[in-house]
C-alpha cells in the first residue's frame, strides 16, 4: 500500500478495498431513508471516482439493494456481516464509500457536507 492509500474492509474482513485520495465529499445524511439504512441518526458517506477504488478481495460477498420507489437511493452490505460497503451510484458517476468502513482514521478528509436536515430525526440535537 503506497502512502496516502486509505484501506478499508467490511465489519468481518472479508471485503477489502483500498482508496486513493483526494476524496471528494464527506456528506452528513439525515434523511429518512438514510437512518434506516444504518440504524443511526444519519449516514455519513465519501464521494470517490470509481477508478480511485480497487476491489482486493470480497466482491463475490457483497449485496446491493436499490429501493425501487427511489430516483437513485441504494446500499450495499456483505453478505456474510451486513457490514456496509461502497457502491456505485446508479450514474456510476462516483462510488459512494461508508466513512466508517475506513480501517483506520484520515486526517485527509474533507470537510463535512450536512444534507436533509430539515428531515433529521426529532431526538437529533443541533
Amino acid at each position: 500500500m503506497s502512502d496516502g492509500v486509505l484501506r478499508g474492509s467490511c465489519l468481518c474482513g472479508e471485503v477489502v478495498f483500498e482508496l486513493d485520495p483526494p476524496l471528494a465529499r464527506l456528506v452528513y445524511c439525515y434523511c429518512s431513508r438514510c437512518r434506516k439504512a444504518t440504524g443511526t441518526d444519519r449516514a455519513v458517506n465519501m464521494y470517490v471516482a470509481p477508478g480511485q477504488l480497487r476491489w482486493l478481495a470480497g466482491t463475490d460477498r457483497i449485496s446491493r439493494f436499490d429501493l425501487p420507489d427511489a430516483r437513485s437511493f441504494a446500499t450495499a452490505v456483505c453478505r456474510r456481516c451486513g457490514g456496509p460497503v461502497p457502491h456505485p451510484t446508479r450514474s456510476g458517476r462516483e462510488m459512494i464509500v461508508p466513512a466508517g468502513s475506513l480501517d483506520s482514521p484520515s486526517a485527509r478528509l474533507p470537510a463535512a457536507e450536512r444534507c436533509e436536515w430539515d428531515s433529521r430525526a426529532a431526538w437529533v440535537e443541533r
